[in-house]
């Protein structure tokens, strides 16, 4: 792994003001990750991982919105699925810089 960053997606407006997702509806989430001077030869790929989830190497996410993780119930911990849209509309992309 050449990056990993975790980012909560209740905090994507403000970290003073959570908001859930809602649900079926494309939200836009944008975020920068750290600078990381890497150098990828000819011909190598980068492979991107959008999880919602990365237990068990930092904390359990419940999947359902409640006001404090730390106090979820067992009920809140729900099975969901991650959908990333790209197309002309919705142009899920990463943005990279080039130094030459």
């Amino acid at each position: 792994m050449i990056r990993g960053e975790i980012f909560r997606g209740r905090f994507r407006k403000s970290y003073e003001e959570p908001a859930p997702f809602v649900p079926n509806r494309i939200t836009k989430v944008s975020f920068r990750l750290q600078d990381i001077l890497h150098t990828f030869k000819r011909g190598h790929k980068i492979m991107i991982q959008i999880q919602s989830t990365w237990f068990p190497l930092f904390d359990r996410n419940p999947q359902k919105y409640v006001p404090n993780i730390f106090e979820a119930d067992e009920d809140d911990f729900l099975t969901v699925t991650n959908k990333v849209y790209h197309f002309s509309k919705y142009p899920t992309h990463l943005q990279v810089n080039v130094l030459q």
